[in-house]
């Protein structure tokens, strides 16, 4: 069973049909739908694994108690506190598909305290850097992690952002790494250009450094040569969620004993399931 630590928040999308003509009139497809990178990860292990557990803070209000019912319909297993105002993103969507997301956390930041009982029953414990970059919610974060090393499920950490990366501090984040120690560590392409050689997993103390993007993905493992995964470059209108559905999928693999090349191809079907690709 998979637990996620994290967000679990409103997703505001707006597909735009051109360029933002500023001060006036922008035409634009607008949507509504469940978001957060944690909440993301935990729906798609649920489809493959069959239940997931999602831990987290949503807002005392209708928006929050709704993404908690979807949760609860996709199979995912909610331990949330409800406290303030559910956060909101919205994400644009450029007509080159390219992505800008204005984010307001909300409620999410304020997870606290952490209680032992939430990693019962769980083989892995999954935490993207957003939980671990803003209080209380970091402290909450890397209090469950450290617990969950002396119990032994495996742990993992997605890099999340460059900009959070950046925010918070490259040495800052990197020793943060090596104080969470996470048997995996995911990241994209401009995450793994903005580490630069921090990336090796010997240099951060990790277990395994997965690197993804839509044409595939590159595994190192201290002391072995990189597998690489290709799956061929795929265009599609919004690629939102699809990193976090590749995690899911490798880390559904990997519990269950897979090698690297097998976990990066579960990662990449889920990664295509999410985003609706026959392949």
């Amino acid at each position: 069973m998979l637990g996620t630590i994290g967000d679990l928040v409103e997703d505001v999308q707006v597909r735009l049909a051109g360029p933002i003509e500023a001060a006036s009139d922008t035409e634009a497809v607008i949507s509504r739908r469940r978001g957060g990178s944690a909440a993301n990860v935990a729906v798609v292990a649920a489809t493959i694994a069959g239940t997931a557990r999602f831990i987290g803070r949503v807002g005392d209000d209708r928006i929050g108690a709704s993404l908690v019912d979807e949760l609860v319909a996709a199979g995912v297993e909610p331990v949330v506190q409800r406290a303030g105002r559910t956060g909101s993103i919205v994400v644009l969507v450029h007509p080159d598909g390219e992505r800008t997301m204005l984010t307001d956390r909300g409620a999410s930041v304020g997870l606290e305290p952490p209680d032992p009982a939430w990693l019962d029953r769980l083989d892995v414990v999954h935490a993207p850097f957003y939980s671990l970059a803003v209080e209380p919610l970091a402290t909450t974060t890397a209090t469950l992690l450290r617990w969950a090393r002396e119990r032994r499920p495996m742990v993992s950490m997605d890099a999340s952002s460059t900009a959070a990366i950046g925010a918070y501090g490259l040495a800052a984040f990197c020793r943060l790494v090596a104080e969470v120690k996470p048997d995996v560590l995911f990241c994209n392409q401009d995450e793994a250009r903005l580490l630069g050689p921090s990336i090796e997993p010997t240099a951060l103390g990790v277990g395994t450094t997965v690197i993804h993007s839509a044409g595939g993905a590159e595994v190192r493992a201290a002391g072995r040569p990189p597998v690489t995964v290709p799956t061929g470059t795929v265009e599609v209108a919004d690629s939102t969620g699809a990193g976090d559905a590749f995690a899911a999928g490798f880390l559904a693999a990997a519990a269950s004993g897979a090698d690297a090349a097998a976990g990066a191809a579960a990662g990449h079907a889920a990664a295509a399931s999410w985003l609706g690709i026959s392949r």
